[in-house]
């Protein structure tokens, strides 16, 4: 086997998901977006239209680059937030996953450095790992990175990062922060992939502009419609500087030709007469109930020497333990009373902290939240 595969690693979320189809687990391991947020009938109707209007351009080959009215959506979608962009550095991929496996491909020499968040997305760290590459974690406090940190990443190939609602930690990076950020990373040639499959999902109030905006040159943006419409339509895309985008567009050419054209076709018909701006926020009003669910629950239920945080946004809670605890040993006992979570070990690249935990909460019902966290508090207790 090739040198590269010893560095693929099995998904440790992916490992406990299947722990969590036994019958009577309650899962708050995986970062799935609720079923029930999914708009059927809407993907219904918009199937029959696509197959009714196109058929043959929509069952046949198509650009690599991706459907021309979709990748204009997005420039539009993007412009109203602050990004100058043009359709012509859309790139839809196949999931926003398939993005970073691209900028990895195409930035990432083997023993070359990459930085990250300390914790960081797992999928990122997987997607990275092939390429061989020296990962880092940059300094971070309950804000995100410190921009003061970012010096000791001079020289890497690039900046990961997910400022919106964080997975794992559910973190929002603020406006002012931010700013410092990108002054920072521009400071010592620094470009940043940014991340933000989450941003759609604040409870109160929308986040702060996206890094690319104050940076636009040196960022490359990726997005998706996993958790705003369905996850299985596997759909994603990134928007690139000029000067980068066609390596981006040869290595997806050489991935997989073009993401299915009929999704894209489906998805724009859905959206292109403005349904997310009713959709998206039913689906903040329920994952919004669900938090105020768990922050309850934690409070009622966890012993003295827990902390977390209270997202403002996203999916998760990201919970630390006593010192001592290994959330990894504690997994199985919590599993055997009838609750899953994600050990937190898993999310950091370096000096992994295993009294750390990451709970979703938007596939649980309030009932079941509160009697989940009941049962790992009742595990947790067993172990302190």
């Amino acid at each position: 086997m090739a040198r590269r595969a010893e560095r693929m690693n099995p998904s440790l979320i992916r490992e406990i998901l299947k722990v969590t189809e036994q019958p009577g687990i309650i899962s708050l391991a995986g970062g799935l977006p609720s079923p029930d947020s999914f708009p059927v009938q809407a993907m219904r109707e918009a199937t029959q239209r696509v197959l009714r209007d196109q058929p043959h351009a929509a069952l046949q080959y198509a650009a690599s680059e991706g459907f021309g009215p979709l990748r204009e959506w997005v420039a539009t979608e993007l412009a109203a937030q602050g990004l100058t962009v043009d359709a012509s550095q859309v790139l839809v991929t196949t999931g926003s996953q398939q993005g970073l496996d691209l900028a990895g491909k195409v930035l990432i020499d083997a023993g070359s450095t990459v930085a990250v968040e300390s914790p960081t997305y797992l999928g990122a760290l997987q997607a990275f790992a092939p390429y061989e590459p020296q990962i880092v974690s940059v300094a971070c406090d309950a804000e995100g990175p410190v921009p003061q940190g970012l010096a000791q990443a001079r020289g890497a190939r690039f900046l990961y990062m997910l400022p919106n609602f964080q997975n794992p930690s559910g973190r929002c990076i603020g406006e002012a922060r931010r700013v410092e950020l990108v002054h920072a990373a521009r400071a010592v040639a620094l470009p940043i992939v940014e991340d933000n499959p989450y941003g759609d999902l604040w409870f109160d109030a929308p986040p702060p502009a996206p890094l690319a905006s104050r940076w636009a040159e040196g960022t490359i943006y990726l997005g998706s419609f996993s958790k705003v419409l369905a996850p299985g339509l596997r759909l994603g895309y990134l928007i690139a500087p000029k000067a980068v985008y066609p390596k981006l567009l040869q290595a997806k050419q050489a991935a997989d030709l073009h993401t299915p054209g009929f999704n894209q076709r489906v998805v724009f018909e859905v959206i292109r007469d403005g349904f997310l701006r009713d959709h998206v926020p039913t689906i903040r009003a329920r994952y919004k109930a669900q938090r105020d669910a768990m922050r309850a629950a934690l409070e009622r239920h966890l012993p003295p020497g827990c902390s977390w945080n209270t997202p403002s946004g996203g999916m998760f809670f990201w919970v630390e333990l006593p010192v001592g605890v290994d959330a990894v040993a504690l997994l199985p006992k919590a599993v055997l009373r009838g609750v899953a979570f994600v050990p937190g070990a898993a999310f950091f690249a370096s000096d992994a902290r295993a009294n750390t935990l990451r709970l979703s909460f938007v596939t649980a019902s309030p009932l079941q939240i509160e009697r989940g966290i009941e049962l790992l508090a009742q595990t947790l207790m067993e172990q302190t």
